[in-house]
């Protein structure tokens, strides 16, 4: 992992739009079904929208029916950090970036595959960077 990023609250609204900055920092939830990248089917990696460290690979990507997107596995589990929360009166369990400490969602066990996790993320919170293409010799 990458160092990791300390900024202010204001230098955070500075660097994201409102509604990155509701979900990253103030651990909102953005509508279902108006994220950018529900239906994003490219190969590629879904990076923090925060600071870009690597979550989620399009491989590990699934169509929940939820109305945001969802994964299977983390890419790299170092990335992520799973925390406990009551916000709601029951127990879920949050998952947040490690390096910037956004907020990103919340892993639930009704997932595909044999650990049947469904890690459900904002849309938001993340980027996407595509796979390029790899010339041919």
């Amino acid at each position: 992992m990458k160092k990791p990023i300390l900024k202010s609250e204001q230098e955070w609204k500075k660097t994201l739009a409102q509604k990155q900055f509701h979900v990253l920092r103030e651990k909102g939830t953005e509508m279902p079904f108006t994220g950018r990248l529900l239906h994003n089917r490219e190969t590629g990696m879904y990076t923090c929208a925060g600071c870009g460290a690597e979550l989620f690979s399009s491989e590990a990507k699934f169509d929940s029916g939820t109305g945001w997107p969802s994964f299977s596995k983390p890419a790299n589990r170092k990335n992520i950090e799973l925390k406990t929360d009551y916000s709601h009166g029951t127990a879920r369990t949050e998952v947040v970036c490690r390096r910037c400490k956004g907020h990103l969602g919340h892993v639930f066990d009704d997932g595909p595959g044999p650990a049947g996790k469904r890690f459900c993320i904002n849309s938001c919170a993340l980027g996407f960077e595509k796979k390029r293409k790899t010339p041919k010799n």
